[in-house]
């Protein structure tokens, strides 16, 4: 298990992760326990397609459900939408960040299942929608690959780290950089928003809880990070 400590807008928070197995996670902030799933990629045997599966079709219901407890805060579609997958359904606040839902498929709204200001607990549903149906192309089964020698493996650098006594804004929890809002020299405020980040399925802002001038940005987009690591260094 290891245990982090940081601060998000003058409030202490600490964290615990713990690995559990089957590539489950289980996070602790403040007392509030969140299970997380890592993605796993197993090997599959090749497949080849059949008559029947050329023409199937995939679509069907897709349920959204909440990935964590919070307050709903802004909700962006309506009955009968029509949405593509990334667009944002709705905004959650949570562990004192805006976290956006996202569609993970093209498709309509049958149902939003919650309003603003409501309170939601994890695996609460949000939205109900109707994926669209797109004709599956046929699988062709690959040829086999040889078999490249393995190399040696080569230790990751460490993340980077906060030096004492400075003003740098750090990651909540574990995650994946997907967007780096502000730039080297950009004067931010507290509570400005300074990059986005993805984590158990959600977009979240991390904002800045200093006022200053953007010394360096430590990450960048795509980037693997670990809860407490330093993402941005303020004068």
């Amino acid at each position: 298990m290891k245990e982090f400590k940081f601060k998000i807008s003058g409030k202490d928070y600490t964290a615990t992760v713990e690995d559990l197995n089957g590539g489950q996670m289980k996070v602790t902030v403040n007392g509030q326990t969140y299970q997380v799933e890592v993605p796993q990629t197993k090997a599959q045997a090749p497949r080849v397609a059949t008559a029947a599966a050329a023409g199937a079709q995939t679509g069907g219901p897709k349920n959204v459900n909440s990935e964590l407890p919070g307050t709903v805060t802004k909700i962006n579609v309506a009955n009968g939408q029509h949405v593509k997958r990334g667009d944002v359904l709705l905004v959650i606040e949570a562990m004192k960040m805006a976290n956006d839902i996202v569609s993970d498929v093209d498709g309509t709204v049958q149902r939003v299942a919650v309003t603003p200001g409501q309170s939601v607990n994890q695996g609460d549903l949000l939205v109900e929608m109707v994926a669209d149906c797109v004709a599956a192309k046929p699988e062709v089964a690959p040829k086999a690959a040889p078999v490249a020698p393995v190399a040696a493996p080569v230790a990751a650098p460490a993340p980077a780290s906060a030096p004492v006594g400075a003003k740098v804004v750090t990651a909540p929890l574990p995650g994946t950089v997907t967007k780096i809002v502000s730039k080297v020299g950009d004067t931010v405020n507290v509570g400005d928003t300074v990059l986005l980040m993805e984590a158990m399925k959600m977009e979240n802002n991390i904002t800045s809880e200093f006022a200053g001038t953007i010394k360096a940005i430590l990450v960048e987009a795509g980037a693997q990070v670990q809860s407490g690591q330093a993402l941005v260094e303020l004068n």
